[in-house]
């Protein structure tokens, strides 16, 4: 089942100060339309509730609190496009936080868009990676992905036996978890029972109601963020260290080039939603662009042609435990245009995925 982040009074109220740049006091007591708007949403009261935010967020129009409120308010309204865009424009100011990526998550899968809750998840593990609500709900993802896929196979393959076992214990999980309602009507997206984890520290996971978590989560934000590999923890003298190194940074590497020719893969492919999916949150849009109006951009572009192939020839890749540089090739062919370039792009880790942080053209 996947678990979303109700609010629990003051959001981590701490830690938005500091990522605020606010004094703690200033979080210590929120404002009456906000006050009386949680315990509004907190008995089931809705469209009061939303009142009440709306009213607050007219004075406080980037207040981190009354906008998560809002969109908690418009996911049990249903409202599911309005919840979304809420939750997109706090990882788009605050992407340190790891609960709209959360929420986000479990509304895509609520719309069967599992792969854009899959990328919504990576990067709210690689925001926190002790968020474990998110390694959880993860890998309720991955099981319903390769539900899909198992139940591809068979409709190719009737007899294969294999497939059939592993879907059957696919759906025994559903079954006992209840994911499949989950994943498919918006009612199931919202767990009261599941508190927001505070982006705490790695020791201190917050799956379970009962901890007080408002208290933990004072420490800064970005202390997960030094998550060194275990690949670079032995000491040089050794003798073993340089081939483990050597194969952990080919391993690396292999991965970088997959998310490149993955990329270029969903653009000829025309499917928008996987072409964007590969771009981080915080991707330095160019030309002065809003996201919002790059990506429509990108969108006319990747619908106009009839038929697009991108192929992709490395050049040259450059990386460290988080981050890359690759340098390729870009072929590009469509019904009304033909070019050949050089384009590198800077990527950075997210989970287990390299998504797009700039994208420029020549080397």
């Amino acid at each position: 089942m996947l678990h979303r982040n109700p609010l629990r009074g003051p959001l981590a109220a701490m830690l938005l100060a500091a990522s605020l740049g606010l004094s703690p006091i200033a979080w210590s007591a929120p404002a009456d339309d906000l006050r009386d708007a949680q315990k509004l949403y907190q008995t089931g009261k809705m469209q009061p509730a939303l009142d009440k935010v709306e009213a607050y967020l007219k004075t406080n129009p980037r207040d981190p609190q009354g906008r998560f409120l809002k969109g908690l308010v418009l996911t049990e309204q249903k409202r599911i496009p309005e919840a979304i865009q809420v939750f997109t424009g706090l990882t788009e100011d605050f992407p340190e936080l790891p609960e709209p990526y959360n929420n986000l998550a479990v509304l895509y899968a609520s719309q069967g868009n599992y792969d854009k809750a899959k990328a919504a998840l990576e990067l709210a593990i690689h925001t926190h990676p002790s968020y474990a609500t998110a390694h959880e709900n993860l890998g309720d993802i991955y099981a319903q992905l390769a539900s899909r896929a198992y139940d591809r196979a068979l409709q190719l393959d009737k007899t294969n036996t294999t497939a059939q076992v592993k879907l059957s214990m696919i759906k025994e999980i559903f079954s006992s978890q209840k994911l499949a309602a989950a994943a498919s009507a918006p009612k199931t997206a919202t767990v009261p029972a599941q508190p927001a984890p505070a982006p705490a520290p790695a020791p201190a996971p917050a799956p379970a109601p009962a901890k007080s978590e408002p208290a933990k989560a004072q420490p800064p934000a970005a202390e997960p963020k030094a998550a060194p590999a275990p690949v670079s923890a032995a000491p040089s003298p050794a003798p073993a260290p340089a081939p483990a190194a050597s194969g952990a940074s080919a391993e690396r590497k292999a991965q970088i080039v997959a998310s490149v020719e993955s990329w270029a893969k969903d653009w000829s492919a025309k499917d928008l939603q996987g072409y964007l999916s590969h771009y981080a949150v915080d991707f330095e849009v160019p030309n002065g662009l809003t996201r919002a109006a790059w990506e429509k951009e990108r969108g006319e572009r990747i619908e106009k042609p009839k038929s697009i192939e991108v192929t992709v020839k490395i050049v040259d890749v450059k990386s460290t435990e988080n981050e890359a540089t690759v340098t390729f090739k870009q072929s590009y062919k469509s019904d009304t245009l033909k070019n050949t370039t050089t384009k590198t792009l800077k990527l950075q880790r997210a989970g287990d995925r390299w998504l797009i942080k700039q994208e420029r053209v020549g080397g």
